[in-house]
């Protein structure tokens, strides 16, 4: 499939799965018409998406369903006489049956692989079905009209054992694709009005009641709801959604509904992009699915050029028939896509959105650790750290005093000094006039004092009090608050870390990474603070191209890189490392395209956590390719010394997929921390 589009001129890169097929192109050079007379050339059928097609594949999968059934009915029947036959029971009964019957079986439970075989002969490709069929029809050769039925009941069989596995590996991707509703309530003149999503428009209102799921994302503009948003962010804790919050579609609004403003619909949402870039995943393919699906294409020649020289030694043509049929290309194939998917589709549910299966193979091979501070280790915004009352003032006056000076002014410090104040349940006071002076700070008049708050610059001819050094060495920002022209204190400002950052980077440290280092465009005395802090290395007063330097330098050395980032400054060296990381990706445009993996929610202990799926997945994956080798090899050795007969090779052709199956799926049953 991958070759015959790829051969399309305009076609940059093609990647096929099961399902569908992911196509990268120059629309000015290639069309979908050229595209699908290519892959119908090569011997494929292609369905786009119009009416014509939408009205026919009911009727096609209905048919396909009662063929299927109808073949593995009497498969199951034959089956169960040859095994009688073998006990020696029912020997007489099965040649009893004459040969058409045998045949008209044959051609109604095996003609559609059979029509898929002659198509790809006709082109000169050799498939799994090829060396089944060839061996079958050794069978036929031989008088094993029996044997040769049940090669087709396993053919079938092993063809739902595929299919079934890899619709069980990408359950997780579909169920969560499921959670997206078709439908909204949108008010319209003060009458509520249910509609497909596909009619919604961005800027109309729509209605949420208790219990609903959230249609799209918006901004509320009323009414008071707890939002489930576990869909979007792995997290299990509601959280509280009034006026002026914003929500995101396929959550759950309860105890309480919500009026919304259509801000995304549909695909623009931030959960119609996650399900987006999970369904794309599967064409980031890791290094190892590529090394497989190469091997899969020189399997099938080796098995025939094994099955001729078995046959030229033994002169066995029951053996050689076995030859062809024990074999199990397939599996070489599913081995790494099955663990990628199924470790993508679980990620999806946690709020892990990973790009596909080379960043998970990637993660496995990380030795180099780069960190931004602000708004990653950090949580992105200024709060009081420290208060030093002085005059006679206690810090709760002291914080009321600054808070209600600051109460007009839209300085990031000035949010920090309300928020304390309103974090201990402190009431403002009014304000008689208030001045910014720029440079300095402000000046109001708070119950008939003057209350200045600001900067060392307003404090320059004062004294400082010995604490406001040490805070300072720790990188703090310190706020002098005076009241008619005496100091009364001093506020510390600082953008703190995260709390459970110490405990995830303790963590990382146990996972073989060699270097952990901060990157940032903070001050030197604020970078050292944190990274002594936490027992790392650090580089400051860094320039985001500076930051996609640092990257390349550890690169050009050999070293795999893993940036963790917020997604917006640090967008250029995301892109640059090896992984790139965004953390806190819910609802930001920005960290969602440029990450190759993005956390979903502010969570700095998911990040040991991925490195720990990575490597659960990489051993998964080289269990099942271990596997597959030592099964086919096995097979191939007792099938070409005569010890497996045609019927038995049949039946364990199939097994390999159910032990990839069984191995891949302990990745779904992957269960949250904490």
């Amino acid at each position: 499939m991958e070759r015959a589009i790829q051969s399309v001129p305009g076609v940059v890169d093609a990647v096929a799965s099961a399902e569908k097929t992911v196509i990268r192109l120059d629309p000015t050079k290639a069309n979908l018409t050229d595209i699908k007379k290519a892959i119908v050339k090569a011997g494929h059928s292609v369905s786009l998406p119009n009416a014509e097609s939408a009205s026919k594949t009911p009727l096609g999968s209905f048919t396909r369903s009662i063929l299927t059934l109808f073949g593995l009915v009497f498969g199951a029947v034959l089956f169960i006489v040859v095994i009688g036959e073998w006990l020696g029971l029912l020997g007489a009964a099965t040649r009893k049956i004459p040969w058409p019957l045998w045949l008209l079986v044959m051609l109604i439970g095996g003609y559609p692989v059979f029509l898929n075989v002659l198509r790809k002969a006709l082109r000169g490709r050799i498939i799994s079905h090829t060396l089944m069929t060839v061996g079958m029809l050794a069978a036929i050769a031989v008088g094993e009209w029996a044997a040769a039925v049940i090669v087709v009941f396993f053919m079938r069989v092993g063809d739902y054992v595929e299919h079934f596995t890899e619709e069980r590996a990408r359950r997780a991707v579909k169920d969560l694709a499921a959670l997206a509703p078709q439908t909204a309530r949108v008010e319209r003149d003060g009458v509520e009005v249910e509609l497909p999503i596909a009619q919604v428009r961005v800027g109309q209102t729509v209605i949420v009641r208790p219990g609903e799921r959230i249609p799209v994302d918006g901004l509320v503009t009323g009414g008071q709801a707890t939002i489930d948003q576990s869909t979007i962010t792995g997290e299990s804790m509601p959280v509280e959604a009034g006026p002026g919050a914003n929500v995101f579609a396929a959550t759950i609004a309860s105890l309480g509904s919500l009026r919304i403003r259509v801000g995304h619909v549909g695909a623009d949402t931030t959960f119609g992009r996650v399900i987006r870039l999970v369904e794309e995943a599967e064409g980031n393919r890791a290094d190892m699915q590529r090394f497989a699906d190469r091997f899969s294409g020189y399997f099938l020649p080796i098995v025939s050029v094994i099955a001729l020289l078995t046959y030229l030694i033994s002169r066995n043509p029951l053996a050689t028939a076995a030859v062809l049929v024990v074999v199990c290309s397939c599996s070489f194939a599913l081995a790494t896509p099955l663990a990628m998917i199924a470790s993508i589709g679980a990620g999806a549910r946690r709020g892990l959105l990973i790009k596909g299966g080379k960043y998970l193979e990637a993660l496995n091979r990380v030795d180099v650790l780069l960190l931004d501070k602000t708004g990653t280790l950090t949580l992105g915004r200024p709060r009081i750290t420290d208060i030093i009352s002085l005059a006679g003032f206690t810090e709760n006056e002291l914080l009321v005093m600054a808070a209600s000076a600051e109460r007009y002014s839209e300085h990031p410090l000035a949010d920090a000094v309300r928020s304390a104040a309103l974090e201990r349940g402190l009431p403002l006071h009014d304000t008689e006039s208030f001045e910014a002076i720029p440079g300095l700070g402000v000046r109001a008049r708070v119950n008939n004092r003057t209350v200045e708050v600001g900067s060392h610059t307003l404090a320059a001819k004062m004294d400082y009090p010995p604490d406001v050094t040490n805070l300072e060495a720790q990188g703090k920002t310190m706020l002098f608050v005076f009241c008619d022209g005496k100091l009364a204190g001093v506020l510390a400002a600082a953008d703190t870390l995260r709390t459970e950052v110490p405990t995830a980077i303790a963590e990382l440290r146990t996972l073989r990474i060699k270097h952990i280092k901060l990157i940032t465009g903070d001050n030197e005395r604020t970078a050292a603070h944190l990274a002594e802090t936490l027992g790392i290395e650090y580089l400051a007063n860094l320039l985001p191209e500076d930051k996609i330097t640092i990257v390349k330098e550890y690169q050009a050395k050999g070293h795999v890189v893993v940036m963790v980032g917020d997604g917006v400054n640090d967008a250029p060296a995301l892109a640059q490392a090896d992984v790139g990381i965004a953390m806190g990706a819910a609802g930001t445009d920005i960290a969602v395209e440029a990450a190759h993996i993005a956390l979903m929610r502010e969570d700095w202990l998911l990040v040991p956590e991925l490195f720990r799926i990575a490597g659960h997945t990489m051993g998964v994956v080289k269990l099942n390719l271990v596997f597959t080798g030592l099964y086919n090899l096995a097979g191939l050795t007792l099938a070409a010394f005569g010890l497996l007969p045609v019927t038995l090779a049949a039946a364990l052709q199939s097994l390999p997929d159910l032990g990839i199956l069984a191995n891949s799926s302990r990745l779904l049953r992957q269960k949250n921390r904490g």
